[in-house]
């Protein structure tokens, strides 16, 4: 009777864990300094802001799902001169359709190639929590200039794995966002930013895949931000700073 209900729990789980990946808010992204636009025929929703700086940054959130809660990374990048182009997803802040990993990484691709065919300097790539695994992704597939993750993971299965006492990373059906698995690919200097706070990402998986990076011959530096949480993390003091240091090395 113990194994029926757990694999009935473990049925239940696989079919609910999108709603967990996915908890979109419906807040609407408005900023008078970004224009909004649906760009190829995946119909990827955009926030653009064009700056002056020769280098232009692909942003991923996490999984608030609308810009609007994502503000201070986006004026990092706007603050200092550069063409931000922020990503929205399908299912939150009124964006019609479905999210899955299959589909924001397909979105994610094609949203770089649109902005390579219209931008002529170098591209960076930015990610947040959920979003890392976009950029790690993009960064694996594309030629980027740099990769910039905010409080990163190793696999999203593994935290899964933790808040549901199921085997997620080895469960069919489970959109496991291996990021490990991109490493190999990746050849751009890479930022991370995690706070050492952080309850829900908790450092040691951004440390982890640092080390991993590093491993594969990538230029990692991690930058432990004191008391930081997950969420109050681009908010911090240096934040902005931290990512205008280390573009200006790569951009030498």
């Amino acid at each position: 009777m113990l194994v029926g209900t757990y694999l009935l729990y473990a049925a239940v789980m696989v079919a609910a864990h999108p709603r967990v990946i996915y908890p979109f808010g419906a807040d609407l992204f408005d900023d008078p300094a970004f224009r909004q636009k649906t760009v190829t025929d995946r119909k990827v929703a955009l926030a653009i802001h064009e700056g002056d700086d020769d280098l232009a940054v692909l942003f991923f959130m996490g999984n608030g799902g609308s810009l609007a809660y994502f503000t201070f990374s986006l004026d990092a990048h706007q603050n200092a001169g550069r063409t931000v182009v922020g990503m929205e997803y399908p299912g939150g802040a009124g964006i019609v359709g479905k999210p899955s990993e299959a589909g924001l990484k397909a979105d994610a691709l094609a949203a770089y190639d649109w902005l390579a065919t219209r931008h002529d300097g170098p591209i960076a790539v930015h990610g947040f929590s959920l979003g890392t695994g976009l950029a790690i992704h993009v960064a694996a597939s594309r030629d980027v200039e740099a990769i910039l993750l905010d409080a990163p993971y190793t696999t999203l299965c593994e935290l899964m794995t933790k808040g549901s006492y199921l085997p997620a990373c080895f469960m069919p059906g489970v959109q496991k966002w291996r990021s490990v698995d991109d490493v190999p690919a990746l050849a751009a200097p890479v930022l991370i930013q995690h706070g050492t706070a952080d309850q829900l990402i908790p450092i040691n998986y951004g440390m982890r895949l640092a080390s991993v990076m590093e491993e594969a011959g990538l230029a990692v530096t991690f930058e432990a931000v004191e008391d930081a949480t997950h969420n109050n993390l681009p908010g911090q003091a240096g934040y902005q700073d931290r990512i205008d240091r280390f573009l200006s090395k790569v951009q030498q």
